[in-house]
């Protein structure tokens, strides 16, 4: 199920079931989980994604009283996703489908269903400027190595749209989040749950101009000095400016962890928190 809130404060004002049939085998599901929740840009609009039934769910809050909901038929097992670059549509991993399913948030349409790695798992993805392919948004993979590379631009790069551009090569599978910036020429790729520690205490950096070079290792688990302990590297986030990149290191509970600040432009250590 998922609530419908008021606001400011947080009242619930609707719940709503999610329970219903899957996509593929029209088979009744119980307690279909609910995963990522986005906000529209294009309509009042909640985009609500049903894990275990494969729906995406476009629910106009204008008139709750007489609420309108879309349902549009994705790909089981839905999980998080995010935008393109002009905030129109909307790209989200159905990981044990391994695909991602894209939402036309103004027109609530299916766009397209792309084949993918195994599990992809993108967060809120990456968008940037390929340099052969034009505006391209890319996940990584909890199971293999790969990043795949979707072109994004259906006006003006029309024969990529919606389509796996390039596939790129990272440490191995166990990717949680990937980054980049407006203002930044880097991609950088986490291995936060592969069961090597060399590659889970480290991240994967490409860079977007020349991505066919292959990555470079930052040892940012290294560089946190914390000591023992399992040092999992996690979820690189910029700065506003886009000059930093901040880094997770997750350790055991009875462990210090740590928050390692890195120049982007350099790719060395700037702080530790």
């Amino acid at each position: 199920q998922y609530v419908i809130m008021k606001g400011d404060t947080l009242e619930p004002l609707k719940i709503v079931s999610t329970r219903g049939m899957t996509v593929d085998t029209q088979e009744f599901h119980p307690e279909p989980r609910v995963a990522a929740i986005v906000a529209s840009h294009q309509h009042p609009e909640f985009i609500v994604n049903v894990k275990e039934t494969g729906k995406i769910l476009m629910v106009n809050y204008e008139d709750i009283e007489n609420l309108k909901v879309t349902s549009i038929s994705a790909a089981r097992f839905l999980h998080d996703g995010g935008w393109d670059a002009t905030l129109r549509y909307f790209l989200t991993a159905a990981n044990k489908s391994n695909k991602i399913a894209v939402v036309d948030s103004k027109t609530d349409k299916l766009s397209a269903l792309i084949e993918v790695g195994k599990i992809p798992h993108p967060g809120r993805g990456a968008n940037f400027k390929d340099p052969k392919y034009g505006p391209v948004w890319a996940t990584g993979h909890l199971g293999d190595e790969t990043v795949a590379v979707i072109g994004t631009d259906p006006k003006r790069n029309k024969q990529n749209a919606w389509k796996v551009v390039r596939t790129l090569k990272g440490q191995g599978g166990g990717n949680l989040f990937i980054k980049t910036h407006p203002k930044s020429k880097n991609l950088w790729v986490d291995t936060a749950l592969n069961p090597d520690p060399k590659k889970s205490q480290t991240v994967a950096v490409f860079d977007i101009n020349n991505l066919d070079k292959g990555y470079e290792v930052i040892p940012i688990g290294d560089w946190a000095g914390v000591g023992e302990g399992p040092k999992r590297v996690v979820q690189p986030e910029y700065n506003k400016a886009g000059d930093e990149v901040w880094f997770s290191v997750w350790n055991g509970q009875k462990q210090q962890s740590a928050l390692v600040i890195v120049d982007d432009k350099t790719r060395k250590l700037k702080h530790v928190i």
